[in-house]
């Protein structure tokens, strides 16, 4: 059995590239510009944003980045390969950006994502975030959905 582990990486790399590009696509093909929020893969590489990938020998299933403001953490860039899903890549994503907010002192995870991403609400409710209002610089808008866990 090919285990799946959850590292640091460069969103650089090809592989997370590549990741990133599809989720780009997958919201560009969804929702109009105004309303997707993704990150550039430059953007990504701040300094007050970790980036991680779920791996399996030298294949990348899924990435996610934790940015880092004042008082809460964001999910951000949150994707897995459609040939990954149904494996629990996304909660071990989760898992780790958890952790990590854990380790900077971050009490609360905040996110926002697409109103028909009806998988991704399911697994954000089961890991424990709960629907809330716009967070930072969002506002109300028609096709976003803003959670929130307090860990």
């Amino acid at each position: 059995m090919n285990m799946t582990s959850i590292q640091p990486a460069d969103p650089r790399d090809p592989r997370a590239t590549a990741l990133l590009q599809a989720s780009h696509s997958l919201m560009a093909s969804l929702y109009p510009a105004e309303a997707n929020h993704y990150l550039s893969v430059n953007a990504l590489c701040a300094p007050h944003i970790g980036f991680f990938v779920a791996q399996q020998q030298d294949e990348y299933l899924g990435c996610i980045a934790l940015a880092q403001f004042d008082g809460y953490c964001e999910i951000k860039s949150m994707f897995v390969d459609p040939a990954a899903r149904g494996k629990a890549v996304g909660a071990q994503l989760l898992d780790r950006v958890e952790v990590e907010a854990g380790v900077i002192g971050v009490s609360q995870l905040n996110l926002e994502t697409g109103d028909t991403l009806y998988a991704a609400h399911r697994l954000y409710a089961r890991q424990g975030f709960a629907i809330c209002g716009p967070f930072g610089n969002y506002v109300e808008a028609r096709h976003s959905v803003f959670m929130q866990k307090q860990l």
